[in-house]
């Protein structure tokens, strides 16, 4: 299975798990008297939205290199990153805007039930994001690491909820807005998942150098390369799921410029082999 194949299995698991429990959420919410659980259902309201940008966005960046995106479309990806930052931001603020007129509102203590239905959905989002968080490493894909930590962000908010209830509950009478002053917790967590989101996604827009660990494994794999007697510049640029290189490789100084040539062909077919993750490779020759 391609990691585009896989990314796009672990969206859709996302965009069927976000509904069932935007649905469940909602109606337990409601039924339950409890804000914190319909601030729940909200989130996972926009994060149906989020995910569908997101597979959008998988699919589009997948596309291969034309005449007028020589480097592929990948860079897609990390814009479809900011818009589904945009959908947590603007639920964050729904969410602590319902809650502060909540607190101010006298109202009737949550119902007892609304805790097992909690407890089921913060096992369900934590597994969802443990999942979804793999399917990110796998496949390099920084939308999908978002997508992931919506469900981290959902099983936190579901725990704030489930200490706000159970507060409410546990002292009685004069304390029913603890529920709400949970889910105004929750959303200034959302809001700062949301810059953890953003900053790498910007980075990657902006080529900001983060990768170490594939410069080394790059040179690596280059001293294995008969006639490669060293690496200088190593340069790399991420766009979608996959890392653009610019590579300066030492050659003997006295061999003709085919040999140079032939090496530097070598080098770029066992580096995309040995490193699947890479797309474009340029190799600069540079005499020892």
């Amino acid at each position: 299975m391609s990691n585009e194949e896989k990314a796009i299995k672990a969206t859709y698991f996302s965009i069927i798990g976000n509904t069932s429990l935007a649905l469940i959420k909602g109606v337990a919410g409601f039924f339950g008297n409890s804000y914190a659980l319909v601030a729940d259902a909200i989130e996972s309201t926009t994060d149906i939205f989020a995910s569908l940008l997101v597979l959008f966005g998988i699919k589009y960046s997948s596309r291969p290199a034309d005449d007028n995106h020589p480097y592929g479309h990948g860079r897609a990806e990390p814009l479809i990153t900011f818009l589904v930052v945009g959908f947590l931001i603007t639920s964050a603020t729904i969410i602590g805007y319902e809650s502060i007129i909540n607190i101010q509102t006298p109202h009737e203590l949550p119902k007892s039930w609304t805790l097992y239905i909690l407890g089921a959905i913060i096992l369900w989002k934590e597994y969802s994001f443990r999942l979804v968080m793999k399917r990110s490493k796998e496949t390099n894909s920084s939308s999908l690491k978002a997508d992931a930590w919506h469900h981290r962000s959902d099983a936190l908010t579901s725990v704030a909820a489930f200490i706000g209830i159970s507060t409410a509950l546990f002292l009685g009478k004069g304390y029913e807005a603890a529920d709400d002053w949970a889910a105004l917790f929750a959303s200034a967590f959302i809001l700062y998942n949301s810059y953890l989101i953003f900053r790498p996604a910007l980075g990657e827009i902006m080529d900001e150098h983060l990768y170490d660990d594939l410069v080394e494994e790059i040179r690596e794999v280059s001293h294995q390369v008969d006639g490669i007697i060293d690496t200088e510049k190593c340069f790399i640029r991420k766009a979608g799921m996959k890392y653009h290189v610019d590579l300066h490789a030492r050659v003997k100084g006295s061999i003709t410029v085919k040999e140079g040539h032939d090496l530097s062909h070598l080098l770029k077919d066992t580096l995309t082999e040995k490193i699947p993750e890479l797309g474009n490779v340029l190799i600069h020759i540079e005499p020892d």
